[in-house]
């Protein structure tokens, strides 16, 4: 048996799988967000510890014997988050989140002061990274700065408490802005830009690779062995990847979760900054990936059916699986900002076309439209970056609607694929890295592509329509810019 964390932001997912790799039981526990002031996005770090355990004890609580019989963990995680550490190795303020936008100064001085920075960490600087962060930390509060023994990232800061170890895998640390992503290894002249050295960093250990034990208090408390292997574990998508079986170059697919990526494997370190591609280390050894991100999709629809006070799923029944066209009303869901293409903390979501006569149907087919506009920018980056996608297949929250799947079907003008087990593609991925460094086994084998539940391919009747749209929406963007 194989068991998988995956540190969301919304939630904690623990997947358990068998020996043949099926999903045997799964477990979730929410998390909270904190917003203190304009753009800041933060989560108290035990939290993400308190909800793992929780995840952990249900399984043991329902399913003793296969967790009894767990040979491996691996952990998935949400990226950047700067979890910053005293020297008692406990955090010294809340974790400061990927989708936080208060460091925008401080990307600017970042790019003054390492004009390297795109050639080694092969991305530009944005809020969303951590290395900004701690320099916006040593900037407005400074008596925490220097207070710092270390930095990990929310899924390094679980296996710390799990295990007493600190180390973090190639995939997270690339969206540090600290690694050199060819080299895979940490960056003293991107550490020493922002006021740290190689001390401040865990070890770095590959995705499928052990990098420590299963500490005895919780091996007793769930009944497991005393030998438990912890795998280094992935970032999120890294981690959907390898749920998904995309480890060969060339595999993609988007996902529609509170974020939203295109992700592609690549054999190498393939930067692409000018497009806002971020270019990352892939889980496994030898391989990278290419990424647009756009930094909130399934969010979009979450906040509307919070504003609205009702289950977003009361929100998409009544448009069916299918709409016959564009709705008249366009929606920017950059609600904390975006990436790609425009690496924009201060970008703002907007409706625009509303009527006296606009229905509540209309509203919600333009946020599921507004994400899917979005992956179109974030696959028009890629393709210039790289060359064309042919097909994606779909994996987050998002993914269990049939409705947005074809609406990103008709927006992309490509095929996109419902796939088994989409919603918990992370914390599957997760569990086979630690199966992985266990019995090292070939990936191939264990990374199998999970099966099509239903394919969307784009309608005739309705891709003129939406390339007009689309067309229509990017304007939107450059022309709020202007007035704000």
């Amino acid at each position: 048996m194989y068991l998988g964390l995956d540190i969301g932001t919304s939630g904690v997912k623990a997947v358990l799988t068998n020996e043949a790799g099926a999903i045997v039981a799964t477990a979730t526990r929410e998390l909270a967000l904190s917003h203190p002031a304009p753009l800041w996005s933060e989560q108290d770090p035990d939290s993400w510890v308190d909800a793992a355990i929780g995840a952990v004890d249900d399984l043991a609580g329902h399913h003793p014997r296969d967790v009894a019989q767990v040979a491996g963990i691996g952990l998935s995680g949400q990226m950047h988050g700067a979890t910053l550490l005293g020297e008692d190795g406990r955090p010294l303020r809340p974790a400061i989140l990927w989708n936080d936008g208060r460091s925008h100064a401080e990307c600017v001085e970042l790019e003054r002061r390492c004009p390297s920075l795109h050639a080694i960490a092969g991305n530009l600087a944005m809020p969303g990274f951590t290395a900004p962060k701690l320099m916006w930390v040593a900037r407005h509060e400074p008596a925490i700065f220097e207070r710092v023994a270390k930095v990990l990232l929310p899924k390094a800061y679980v296996r710390y408490r799990l295990t007493g170890e600190m180390a973090e895998d190639m995939s997270d640390a690339s969206g540090t802005l600290w690694l050199d992503v060819g080299r895979r290894d940490w960056s003293a002249d991107l550490l020493e830009a922002t006021g740290l050295g190689l001390h401040h960093m865990p070890r770095l250990v590959e995705g499928s690779e052990a990098s420590a034990v299963l500490a005895g208090e919780f091996a007793q408390r769930w009944g497991m062995r005393k030998d438990v292997v912890v795998a280094g574990g992935a970032g999120d998508n890294a981690a959907s990847a390898i749920g998904l079986g995309a480890i060969a170059p060339g595999d993609a697919f988007l996902s529609l979760g509170t974020s939203g990526v295109v992700f592609r494997v690549t054999d190498r370190f393939a930067p692409a900054p000018e497009a806002a591609v971020h270019a990352f280390c892939h889980a496994l050894p030898g391989l990278w990936h290419q990424m647009g991100v756009m930094l909130s999709a399934a969010a979009s629809l979450a906040w509307l059916a919070a504003l609205m006070e009702v289950p977003a799923a009361s929100l998409l029944a009544p448009l069916g699986e299918r709409v016959g066209g564009p709705s008249p009303v366009q929606f920017l869901p950059y609600l904390d900002g975006e990436r790609t293409p425009h690496n924009d903390a201060a970008a703002s979501g907007a409706f625009v076309g509303l009527r006296a006569a606009t229905g509540r149907s209309q509203i919600v087919q333009a946020v599921l439209e507004g994400v899917a506009f979005a992956a179109r920018d974030n696959l028009a980056a890629l393709s210039a970056a790289s060359g064309s996608i042919a097909e994606l297949d779909l994996v987050g929250g998002g993914s269990r609607s049939a409705l947005w799947a074809q609406i990103c079907a008709d927006v992309l003008g490509i095929a996109v694929h419902r796939v088994e087990e989409g919603e918990v593609g992370a914390a599957l991925g997760a569990a086979r890295l630690g199966r992985l460094a266990v019995t090292r086994e070939d990936p191939a084998q264990v990374a199998a592509r999970p099966r099509r539940l239903a394919s969307f391919v784009p309608r005739a009747s309705v891709t003129a329509a939406y390339d007009e749209a689309y067309r229509r929406w990017r304007e939107l963007y450059p022309a709020l810019k202007e007035r704000t």
